[in-house]
């Protein structure tokens, strides 16, 4: 999915930090954060959990430098603040229109460089992108994409990259909605509330995917093209590759069902493809029994 070149992508919710060092957490993440911070791949949190040292906050930019579509086409910081103003704009709409949820933005969409303080504490490359509820801002260091290319063998094609986006995008959309609660009843498995919130988010991206060539800027020019089949494919590539069961066979060679909890590449795919033909307000996971799921 291409951006118009023309498109005005300058009030696109991202900032960029630079490299941090030490650890600036003051103390231990709340639960919620800790199942969130399970975040979008299951890596090892532990990172996050120490405190210590205080430091100076790293210098903040906004992407100045990212103004136009045809930007968003050619660099991956570009595309990412592309992206936030799509999810902007459609989730302004879709939230009341479809949820009947009073939407709020988040409060910064950060790319950050190697490790990165948090309200939900010390963040490094090795966590994923994730959502932190306490200060409601999504953290993504871009040279995950390369991880999730070679190690998990998605396709990191440029709508891939913003089904990560949108993906976490859809946990402030949960967050609001008091959704993202339900997941800390600590079970697990295909059918458990930790699944269910992870396949209601990846049904909010494939809902905005489906709509993203609607959105507009500021001055009413479509931001996005409507992404061709391939583009779709990206996506779905990307879902697969981050299902319990891919990964869990991929790192320690069998599949052990009992502890999912983001859902198996099926699962994703499909809810994915649920909000795509559907739009949101067929993303409630909840109300499907176990067999639907």
């Amino acid at each position: 999915m291409t951006f118009n070149p023309d498109a005005d992508i300058s009030r696109g919710r991202a900032s960029k930090r630079g490299r941090t060092t030490g650890i600036a957490v003051g103390g231990g993440l709340g639960v919620i954060a800790l199942f969130v911070l399970s975040q979008f791949l299951g890596f090892d949190v532990g990172g996050l959990l120490g405190g210590g040292q205080q430091q100076e906050a790293a210098p903040d930019s906004s992407l100045e430098e990212c103004q136009t579509g045809a930007d968003a086409n050619a660099r991956v910081d570009c595309r990412m603040r592309g992206a936030s103003a799509s999810l902007e704009d459609y989730w302004q709409q879709a939230a009341p229109a479809e949820l009947g949820l009073a939407y709020q933005p988040p409060q910064d969409f950060v790319l950050f460089d190697q490790a990165v303080s948090t309200g939900c504490g010390q963040a490094t490359s090795a966590t994923g992108p994730f959502y932190c509820p306490p200060d409601q801002t999504i953290y993504l260091d871009v040279t995950f994409y390369d991880e999730l290319e070679s190690r998990f063998g998605a396709d990191a094609g440029p709508l891939a990259q913003m089904y990560v986006v949108a993906h976490e995008w859809g946990h402030h959309v949960q967050n609001l909605a008091g959704v993202l609660e339900r997941s800390q009843d600590g079970q697990t498995g295909p059918t458990s509330n930790a699944v269910r919130v992870e396949l209601q988010a990846d049904c909010f991206a494939g809902a905005w995917v489906g709509s993203a060539s609607q959105t507009t800027d500021a001055s009413g020019v479509p931001l996005l093209r409507t992404p061709t089949r391939d583009e779709v494919d990206q996506a779905l590539s990307a879902a697969a590759a981050v299902g319990d069961d891919r990964i869990q066979q991929s790192t320690q060679g069998q599949v052990t069902p009992h502890t999912f909890t983001h859902g198996s590449s099926e699962q994703r795919q499909r809810w994915f493809v649920t909000g795509y033909e559907q739009g949101p307000a067929a993303c409630d996971t909840f109300a499907v029994d176990g067999a639907q799921l």
